[in-house]
C-alpha cells in the first residue's frame, strides 16, 4: 500500500511538466496561426512560425539551447525541400548559406579569443590577476563583483565584448574555486557588464562603429537644414558608463534574488578537505589564520615548540613581507616565530581556541593571507600510502624531515584501522609497510610524490595542472599583436584574433590538443545554428514589417513614447538576428520617424545603435553563450536576471539620453 501510496504521489509531478509544455505548445501554435492570417506574405508567416517555435524551445528548455538552435537550422534548410508543399517559391534560406555561421566572423572569432584566454591562463598569468582581485577585493561576493565587472566593463569599451569576457573566464574560474564562490553567481554580472562596456565608446561595439557611416548615407537623402553630425568617440561615455554603474548595483543589490547557486561538478570548495578529512577519518579539523602580535610568549619559539603540545599543525607562515614559507624546502620545525608572522594552521577547534588563549594570538575571521597559497586549487588534504620496500620503513616522520623534504604535512596516521592525531606521537612513530598517511600539501608537491617510489599516492581528483610560466613572455606578445590589430587596423576581427590564437600555438603556449580543448564547442554551435534565423528574419522582410506595424501604433505619440518604442524594437531584434542586422535595419526607419516627429534624428539613430546591446534574456548574445556553459546557467536563469536588466538598461539608456542629448 506504501509503495501504490507512493506511486500515487509521484503521478501529478510527472505530468505536470508535460502539461504545462503542452498548454505553452498550444498557445504559441495559436498565435502563429493568428499573425499568418495578419502578415503580408507566406514567407513572413513561415518565419514568424520558426521565431515564435525557437522562443517557445528557448523558454521552456524542451531541448539544450545548443540542440534547439540546430534543429531550427535544420528546420531552415529542410523548407527548400517541402517548399512547394509549404507555398514558397525557394526555401527560407538559400541552403548554400545555411552553414555561413560555423565560418563567420563572429564564431571565428569567439573560438580564437578562447584559444587566447586559455593560453594566458596556462602560463599562470590570470593565476597572478586571480589572486590580486582577492587581494583586494577579499572573498565577499558584494566586492569581488563590482571589481571584476567593472574591470571587464572598461575594457570592453576599447575591445569586442566577447573577447573581454573570454579573458576574464579563466580568472572568474580561479577566483571562484578560491573564494568558495559558485561560478554562476559571478560570470553573469561579468558577462553582462562586458555586453554593457560596449556602449561606452563608438569602438565599443560593431553598431556602434558602424553608425556614423549609417548617417553619413542617410544624409545623402535628405536636406541640407536636416543633416546629421556624426558623433565623436566619446559622445556615448556618459551613457555607457551610467549602464555599467547599474548593471553593477543590480547585481549587488539584486544578485542573492536573481543569481543561480549553480555548484558545477568537480569544482571545489573552499572547506571540502576539511569535510573529507572528518567524514573518512572521523578527524575534526578546520583551517585557520593567525597573527603573532608583539609581546606574545610565541616570539621566539619554533614551530617544533608549540605544535605537538597544543595538538595543532602549522602549514604555512608568512614572516615578514615576503618569507612565505609552504612545500618542500619552506616549512619545517626549526622555523622561528617572530612577531607579525601569520600562520595557516589546522587543527580541532577546542584544540585551536587553547592555542590562541595560551599564547595570546589573533585569529582571523577568515582566510585572508594565504588566500592564493592554500586555495583548493593550490593546496588541500591527501592520502599517501607507505608501500612495501619504501626506504622511509623503519624511520619517522621527524627523522626524514617530512614536512621540509616531501612538502607534506602530516596530521594524522591510520593503522590497523586507528586512526592517530597531532599530539599523539604521530611524528615520531616509525613508518611501517601499509601506513596511511593523511597530509596537508600543496597539489605540486603531491604530483611530484607520484613518482617517488617511497610513496603510493592514494589521492588521485586534485588539480594538478601543467603551468608554463617560462612562456608569459611569448603569451603576452601574441595578444598584445591581436589587440594591437583589433584598435589600430582594418583588418576583419576574426583574422586579427586568429592571429594571437595561432602564435600561442606555434610559441607552444599550448599545444594544439589543448588549443581545441579550450573551445567550447556548445557556444559555436548554439551561435552558428542561430545565424541562418537572423538571415531568414531579415531576407523575408518579416523584421521590417515588424518595425512598421510598431511604429505605425506609435506614431501620434509623445517624442519619448516613439524612442522608447525604437528602442523596444532595436531590443527585440537583435535577440534573433544579429546585431549589426538589426542597426542596418533600424536606423533608417528610425531617422525618418524622428523627422516627422520633430525629433532629433541623430539621437534615434543613436538610441538604436545602443540598444541593440540590450542582450540578456536568453543567450543568443556572444558573451551569454560564452558563459552559459561555465556557469551552469539555464535559459530560466537569464530570463529571470536578464529580464530585469533588460527593463533597467531601457530605462537608464532613454533617461541618459534624454538628459544629456
Amino acid at each position: 500500500m506504501t509503495a501504490l501510496a507512493d506511486e500515487e504521489q509521484t503521478r501529478p509531478r510527472r505530468t505536470r511538466p508535460s502539461l504545462k509544455l503542452l498548454i505553452a505548445a498550444t498557445i504559441f501554435a495559436l498565435l502563429a496561426l493568428y499573425l499568418s492570417q495578419i502578415v503580408p506574405t507566406v514567407e513572413v508567416a513561415w518565419v514568424m512560425a520558426l521565431l515564435l517555435f525557437t522562443v517557445y524551445l528557448f523558454a521552456f528548455e524542451v531541448l539544450g539551447v545548443d540542440v534547439a538552435a540546430i534543429t531550427i537550422m535544420v528546420l531552415l534548410g529542410l523548407s527548400s525541400l517541402f517548399a512547394p508543399i509549404m507555398g514558397l517559391e525557394q526555401g527560407l534560406v538559400d541552403t548554400r548559406q545555411l552553414f555561413d555561421g560555423f565560418a563567420s566572423n563572429a564564431v571565428m572569432s569567439i573560438i580564437a579569443v578562447m584559444i587566447i584566454g586559455a593560453g594566458l591562463d596556462k602560463t599562470g598569468l590570470m593565476t597572478t590577476v586571480a589572486g590580486f582581485i582577492l587581494r583586494v577585493g577579499g572573498t565577499t561576493e558584494s566586492r569581488i563583483i563590482p571589481i571584476i565587472s567593472a574591470t571587464v566593463g572598461i575594457i570592453s569599451s576599447f575591445m569586442q565584448n566577447v573577447g573581454a569576457a573570454a579573458l576574464f573566464l579563466p580568472v572568474v574560474s580561479r577566483i571562484s574555486a578560491r573564494a568558495g564562490l559558485p561560478m554562476s553567481r559571478l560570470l553573469m554580472p561579468m558577462g553582462f557588464c562586458a555586453i554593457l562596456g560596449g556602449t561606452v565608446t563608438m569602438v565599443g561595439s560593431s553598431p556602434l562603429i558602424l553608425l556614423n557611416d549609417l548617417i553619413l548615407a542617410s544624409n545623402q537623402a535628405l536636406p541640407a537644414e536636416q543633416q546629421m553630425d556624426t558623433w565623436g568617440l566619446f559622445s556615448v561615455t556618459p551613457v555607457g558608463l551610467a549602464l555599467i554603474v547599474a548593471g553593477i548595483a543590480y547585481f549587488v543589490l539584486a544578485g542573492r534574488a536573481v543569481l543561480p547557486s549553480v555548484i558545477e561538478e568537480g569544482v571545489a570548495s573552499a572547506s571540502s578537505s576539511m569535510r573529507y578529512l572528518q567524514d573518512v577519518y572521523g578527524v575534526h579539523y578546520d583551517l585557520y589564520e593567525i597573527v603573532v602580535p608583539q609581546g606574545s610568549p610565541i616570539v621566539g619559539k619554533m614551530l617544533d615548540d608549540v605544535e605537538s603540545a597544543s595538538r595543532i599543525r602549522v602549514i604555512a607562515a608568512l614572516r615578514g613581507s615576503d618569507d612565505l614559507r609552504i612545500g618542500p624546502g619552506g616549512l619545517a620545525r626549526d622555523v622561528g616565530i617572530e612577531a607579525g608572522t601569520v600562520l595557516g594552521v589546522i587543527g580541532a577547534p577546542e584544540k585551536l581556541n587553547k592555542f590562541v588563549e595560551d599564547y595570546s594570538l589573533e585569529v582571523h575571521d577568515g582566510i585572508e593571507t594565504f588566500t592564493e597559497s592554500l586555495s583548493p586549487t593550490k593546496a588541500g588534504i591527501g592520502e599517501v600510502v607507505i608501500p612495501p620496500g619504501s626506504n622511509l620503513i623503519g624511520k619517522s616522520a621527524r627523522d626524514v624531515w617530512m614536512r621540509k623534504t616531501y612538502g607534506i604535512a602530516m596530521v594524522a596516521l591510520h593503522r590497523d584501522g586507528e586512526t592517530l592525531r597531532e599530539g599523539e606521537g604521530i611524528r615520531d612513530l616509525p613508518l611501517q609497510a601499509g601506513d596511511a598517511l593523511v597530509v596537508h600539501t600543496t597539489w605540486d608537491a603531491l604530483a611530484r610524490l607520484e613518482h617517488d617510489r617511497n610513496f603510493v599516492v592514494v589521492t588521485t581528483e586534485y588539480p594538478h595542472e601543467e603551468l608554463r610560466p617560462n612562456k608569459v613572455g611569448w603569451a603576452l606578445a601574441f595578444f598584445g599583436v591581436a589587440l594591437v590589430m583589433v584598435l589600430f587596423t582594418d583588418i576583419r576581427l576574426s583574422v586579427a584574433l586568429l592571429t594571437g590564437a595561432l602564435g600561442m600555438v606555434l610559441s607552444r603556449v599550448l599545444s594544439i590538443e589543448e588549443a581545441y580543448e579550450a573551445i567550447s564547442w556548445k557556444t559555436v554551435f548554439l551561435l552558428a545554428s542561430l545565424i541562418p534565423l537572423g538571415l531568414a528574419v531579415e531576407t523575408s522582410g518579416t523584421a521590417k514589417w515588424i518595425a512598421e506595424q510598431t511604429l505605425l501604433v506609435v506614431g501620434d505619440m509623445p517624442i519619448w513614447v516613439i524612442q522608447a518604442a525604437v528602442a523596444v524594437l532595436a531590443t527585440f531584434f537583435t535577440l534573433v538576428m544579429s546585431n549589426v542586422g538589426a542597426t542596418v535595419l533600424l536606423v533608417p526607419l528610425a531617422v525618418n520617424i524622428a523627422i516627422g516627429a520633430g525629433a532629433n534624428p541623430a539621437v534615434f539613430a543613436l538610441t538604436v545603435a545602443i540598444a541593440t546591446s540590450n542582450s540578456f534574456i536568453i543567450p543568443t548574445h556572444q558573451v551569454n553563450a560564452l558563459i552559459m556553459g561555465p556557469g551552469g546557467y539555464s535559459v530560466a536563469d537569464f530570463m529571470r536576471a536578464g529580464g530585469v536588466m533588460t527593463v533597467l538598461f531601457l530605462v537608464v539608456s532613454l533617461l541618459m539620453l534624454n538628459v544629456i542629448f
